[in-house]
C-alpha cells in the first residue's frame, strides 16, 4: 500500500523551482533527509533521465523519478512533491509536469513492486487527477486510505 512509504515529512506542496533537475533534487532531498536514500541515488534518477530521455514524465503533469536500488536506495519509501509553476522535463506530449513522485526499493524485488503500485494507482484517471489538485497532505492521506492507495 503506497500509505505505507509516505509520512508527511515526505510531501511538498507549491514547490517552486527552476528546472526539472532541480525538482528532482528537491523531492530526492525529502527521502536523503528521511535516511530512505543517499545524495548518489538522487544524482543517479537526474543521470538516468539526462541519459535515457525524460522517461519519467508517464502522463500530462506527472513524472516518477527513480533510479537502481545499487544507485543509494537505503529503505523503501517515496516523496511527493506538487510544482508550482509546473516545470517542462523535455517531454513534448506531457510536458509540463506539475506532479513529481520520488520512490527508491532497496532490492529489485521492492523497487518493482513500488513501481506496480505505483503504476497501478496511476492507472486510473481519477486517481491522477486527485494527485494534480490536492493541496495538503491531510487530504493526500484521507484519499489514500480511502482508495486503499
Amino acid at each position: 500500500m503506497l500509505l505505507d512509504h509516505l509520512k508527511s515529512e515526505l510531501v511538498q506542496f507549491h514547490v517552486r523551482t527552476d528546472n526539472w533537475q532541480n525538482a528532482v533534487r528537491i523531492g530526492g532531498d525529502l527521502l536523503v533527509q528521511q535516511g530512505i536514500c543517499t545524495k548518489e541515488y538522487v544524482e543517479a534518477c537526474i543521470q538516468a533521465s539526462l541519459k535515457l530521455g525524460p522517461y519519467m514524465v508517464l502522463s500530462p503533469g506527472i513524472a516518477l523519478a527513480h533510479s537502481r536500488p545499487e544507485d543509494g536506495a537505503l529503505k523503501v519509501g517515496m516523496s511527493i512533491i506538487t510544482l508550482d509553476p509546473p516545470i517542462s522535463f523535455g517531454n513534448k506530449a506531457n510536458d509540463p509536469v506539475r506532479l513529481l513522485i520520488t520512490f527508491c526499493g532497496i532490492d529489485h524485488d521492492s523497487h518493482i513492486g513500488m513501481l506496480q503500485e505505483l503504476a497501478t494507482f496511476l492507472m486510473d484517471d481519477q486517481n491522477q487527477q486527485f494527485l494534480l489538485a490536492v493541496t495538503t497532505v491531510e487530504e493526500l492521506t484521507g484519499y489514500l486510505q480511502k482508495s486503499k492507495g
